[in-house]
């Protein structure tokens, strides 16, 4: 068993074989992602339709993995949020490829809670939060996933 372990190992260290695809979730039902941008362009259009995009991972919570932002080419950011224990997304995901799937969101924040959603997310980074970076009222699309999939790179 040790000899195929170290076999695998420097297959996979030559590239000859690529570790699997992570599946997270549901399975994935919509045929082809949506650009982000297309979502993004016209995202009053896609609320409450279940949608897909494609994206590289710039970050994942680090407390719990029950959200991560995808991104394209053009820096358009995207969250996929998921309820705690759902899915948890990898922690080390940032950098890798992923297609998303869920329910597209719009929420509409007060001033009060747009404060309280930056500070949560400030601690869940660890950073230090300025009430004051914080300019008003917000609306917030996101997916609420049911699904994913983390690409082999």
């Amino acid at each position: 068993m040790e000899r195929m372990r170290i076999v695998l190992a420097s297959i996979l260290a030559l590239g000859l074989l690529s570790a699997a695809e992570i599946k997270l979730g549901k399975p994935l039902t919509v045929k082809e992602p949506m650009p982000l941008a297309t979502l993004l362009a016209h995202p009053d259009d896609y609320v409450g339709k279940t949608v897909q995009v494609k994206g590289k991972i710039v970050e994942v919570c680090q407390m719990m993995g029950c959200w991560m932002d995808l991104t394209n080419d053009a820096g358009q950011k995207l969250r996929i949020q998921v309820n705690d224990g759902e899915i948890d997304f990898p922690k080390d995901g940032a950098g890798k490829m992923a297609v998303a799937e869920g329910k597209f969101t719009k929420s509409e924040l007060t001033k009060e809670q747009a404060i309280a959603r930056a500070k949560e997310e400030a601690e869940e980074k660890g950073k230090t939060f300025d009430p004051a970076s914080v300019p008003g009222p917000i609306t917030v699309y996101q997916i609420q996933g049911s699904g994913a999939v983390i690409l082999s790179n």
